[in-house]
């Protein structure tokens, strides 16, 4: 039986493809982009987010959990993710809601069993089902028998992939996916492995061979100032994409509301090298795009 980390499944979506989705949430990612906004989504394995400010000291945490893995020390509760199994309790009786367990398996039925809940708005408004992250394609197996299941009851399948997997992975499921999110985030080498851990090569060359075998791409491309919010990127992705299956673009412009989930994940969030760019240099982007023959459209 295939099982798969699942960190959030979100209901009414409206900025991962067309109409009202639902949005499953994978956990497990190849890249380490500077601005992820889903910072729990790049590990793999199960994870505590503790919010300080919450947090009353008050034991509970400690005296539930059943595996003895969490234990206060210089007055902060820590938790021994070797003995975690990520049970919850600690999270369904923290009072004060200071904790949050990211990350729980998932069977493909329990999965789709949640997702077949809001079938009426799907068909409402032309929505469906998107699977993000992290990144999805690295539980390939898991997805590929969701992505077949939720196609034999004739839902919209969108994936959301940063592209940095092994090609046959993403052939694996062309044929059950209606819409491909595909991120650019750099198209230079040497900045995209500042920025994100990993060079782009496989990423672009992906992005090719996915054109080949699928009519529906949609690139997602997140501006910030500080990375990439200049006109030679824009040019750049242009002149590579010239000739693709690329038709719509989405333009997200930087946001830092996510931060506050980098501390309580016990990580370094370097604000001071990213900002927003402003909305004038968003829509000079916009029309450039736009003057190429893509549709584009500014946020999700």
């Amino acid at each position: 039986m295939n099982k798969a980390n699942v960190f959030n499944i979100q209901k009414f979506s409206v900025h991962d493809g067309p109409g009202i989705r639902t949005t499953v949430f994978f956990k497990g990612c190849p890249l380490n982009c500077l601005w992820c906004h889903n910072p729990e989504s790049q590990n793999s394995k199960k994870q505590i987010l503790l919010d300080g400010s919450k947090c009353v000291l008050c034991g509970t945490c400690v005296k539930l959990c059943p595996q003895g893995a969490v234990k206060i020390e210089n007055n902060v509760p820590v938790t021994d993710m070797g003995k975690c199994t990520g049970c919850r309790q600690c999270e369904i009786y923290c009072i004060p809601v200071a904790r949050q367990v990211a990350g729980r398996e998932y069977t493909v039925e329990e999965v789709v069993k949640e997702v077949m809940k809001d079938e009426v708005f799907y068909k409402q408004s032309g929505g469906g089902v998107t699977l993000s992250g992290g990144e999805p394609l690295i539980q390939i197996d898991f997805l590929e028998e969701l992505l077949v299941k939720l196609k034999e009851k004739n839902i919209h399948t969108a994936v959301d992939t940063c592209g940095a997997v092994n090609f046959e992975n993403i052939r694996r499921i062309s044929d059950y996916t209606d819409v491909f999110l595909y991120d650019i985030k750099l198209m230079d080498d040497k900045k995209h492995t500042e920025f994100t851990g990993v060079s782009n090569k496989l990423i672009l060359d992906n992005l090719r061979r996915l054109s080949e075998v699928h009519e529906n791409i949609n690139l997602r491309m997140p501006i910030i100032e500080g990375v990439n919010a200049d006109v030679n990127h824009i040019e750049k992705t242009i002149d590579f994409i010239r000739g693709l299956n690329v038709f719509s673009i989405n333009l997200l412009p930087y946001h830092d509301i996510a931060k506050h989930k980098y501390k309580e994940l016990n990580i370094n969030y370097d604000e001071d090298k990213m900002s927003k760019p402003s909305d004038e240099k968003m829509q000079n982007f916009k029309e450039t795009f736009e003057k190429e023959g893509y549709k584009v459209k500014i946020g999700g």
